[in-house]
């Protein structure tokens, strides 16, 4: 891993922290992070490896990565705010999944230049799996939990925003009939 990646990651957790304070969910709560993933997948995703059990790993990474990011959205608070916007907050809990997403990822590559590589080398010999492969599965289980979460949280805020505009016209109906 390179300082950049570092510095990458570093900022991930940044952003987490930024999130624990009460954000509007506009349209930049979703375009924002998603272009951000756009720019990561465009610097480090290239080709897929597909030989051995190369799409295993990325998938089961990429299924981890869904996992964590499903979990992190349905975890974030998420109400109604007055302006008709909903209002979206990372607490303990999705913040917690978050930083383990991100730390597990930094953890894994700093092992495996501080010792570990002739394990994991061995591992992949045992089980069919590129060099090419962890980076990319790496990556992909970064995108995936950012998406994941991000769209998972912005549909919550639409619920709420839409909830209202239900129940106006329930009432409405209701008081005319």
């Amino acid at each position: 891993m390179t300082t950049t990646d570092y510095l990458i990651n570093a900022g991930f957790i940044v952003m987490v922290c930024w999130q624990a304070r009460e954000k509007r969910l506009d349209r930049r709560a979703l375009v924002i992070p998603l272009v951000l993933v756009f720019f990561v997948a465009q610097q480090y995703l290239h080709t897929i490896p597909t030989t051995g059990n190369d799409l295993v790993l990325i998938g089961l990474l990429a299924g981890a990565g869904l996992s964590l990011g499903l979990l992190s959205g349905f975890a974030t608070h998420v109400r109604p705010g007055s302006d008709g916007f909903a209002l979206a907050r990372v607490g303990w809990v999705a913040g917690g999944l978050l930083v383990a997403g991100i730390s597990s990822r930094v953890v894994f590559a700093f092992v495996v230049t501080h010792g570990a590589e002739p394990a994991i080398r061995s591992f992949s010999i045992a089980h069919q799996i590129s060099a090419a492969a962890w980076p990319v599965a790496l990556v992909s289980m970064a995108i995936c939990e950012v998406t994941v979460r991000v769209v998972a949280v912005y549909l919550r805020g639409r619920a709420l925003q839409a909830a209202p505009a239900k129940t106006t016209a329930a009432v409405g109906l209701g008081a005319a009939a």
